[in-house]
């Protein structure tokens, strides 16, 4: 009698594990939210991917849940991450839009990163492109030969960000003598500053020139005087890369900029049950794919170069590989 109590708890146990476990990716979305967490301010490109992404995901995720993107700015995109890292949810229903400079922010071991990208599920890019330093017309500076005659004021958010380290990446390299003006929330307010000349220049991508201001390029209110590479077909300037000296001097500037060979990535956070990463990898390659997406994407005058999720991870992780010593170097310039 009893081993007969015990075999029917054993197969009762057995069939409550089976129906757990044959939840399916659809039942589990089914009727919930997915926040996507924005590490920059309204207005600029990283903001305009990621909610035309979440617009067109929703679709293709089996169980079709609601996407709802959100801002969550500070520190350059730390604050985000570590949301991200350490209290989001870690069940498939959290993505993050990141800033590309988080992976070398965590590399040189940047004071307030409390996150491993490489735990991470990135999930893609929608688009790559060069970074680029811009001065306004008024300054009459259109070359970085003529940028090395004279300071210039330059926008920037904070320490650890892009539009902070890449001014002083052309100081330390090129010679320039760039005076960066900290603590502007997001892109669109540097450029409207630069604009108001309460600055001379600021960083930006050129996709985000493109889509944004479009007109300034035309009307050639903007001098672009450098690049990142991979370099873009269409601008016809030096990248920072062919200007330094010497070998060891490259390799510090790939990894402070090692984010533009990784776009504008969405990740999930982490521990997400493999078959839910799956999903929603699945879900970003077909919404790239989907014509309906890229029209839209053309119409902000953006193209649609997308970067799968398992590449992303494995640049990821080839750059919080990079040798102490160099990192080091980086830290001076990204950090102190």
């Amino acid at each position: 009698m009893e081993l007969s109590r015990i075999t029917v708890l054993a197969l009762a146990g057995a069939l409550h594990c089976s129906g757990a476990s044959a939840e399916t990716v659809a039942d589990f979305y089914r009727g919930k939210t997915i926040n996507v967490y924005i590490g920059v301010n309204v207005g600029g490109g990283y903001d305009f991917e990621a909610r035309l992404l979440a617009r067109f995901m929703k679709a293709r995720i089996p169980g079709n849940p609601t996407l709802v993107p959100q801002n969550m700015i500070g520190a350059g995109g730390i604050k985000m991450a570590n949301f991200l890292y350490s209290i989001a949810p870690q069940d498939g229903t959290a993505i993050g839009m990141f800033p590309n400079t988080l992976i070398a922010v965590q590399a040189v071991g940047t004071d307030g990163a409390q996150y491993d990208a490489n735990k991470f599920s990135w999930l893609g890019s929608m688009t790559t492109s060069p970074l680029t330093f811009s001065t306004w017309h008024t300054t009459g500076v259109r070359t970085i030969e003529e940028a090395r005659g004279r300071e210039l004021t330059v926008a920037a958010s904070n320490k650890g960000a892009i539009t902070f380290s890449f001014p002083r990446l052309l100081n330390e390299f090129l010679g320039l003598r760039l005076k960066i003006v900290s603590g502007y929330q997001g892109n669109s307010t540097m450029v409207i500053a630069m604009e108001r000349r309460e600055v001379d220049g600021v960083t930006n991508s050129w996709d985000s020139w493109k889509s944004l201001n479009p007109s300034w390029i035309s009307e050639r209110k903007i001098n672009v005087l450098v690049q990142t590479e991979p370099k873009s077909p269409d601008l016809k300037i030096p990248s920072i890369q062919e200007l330094v000296r010497n070998d060891d001097d490259r390799r510090v500037i790939e990894l402070i900029v090692a984010g533009d060979a990784i776009g504008k990535p969405m990740a999930m956070s982490p521990n997400v049950p493999a078959e839910r990463v799956k999903a929603l990898r699945d879900a970003f390659d077909a919404t790239v794919r989907d014509p309906e997406f890229i029209k839209a994407a053309a119409a902000a005058r953006l193209e649609v170069t997308p970067i799968p999720g398992l590449r992303i991870q494995e640049t990821v992780a080839r750059v919080l590989a990079t040798p102490a010593h160099l990192a080091e170097r980086a830290k001076s310039i990204i950090a102190d």
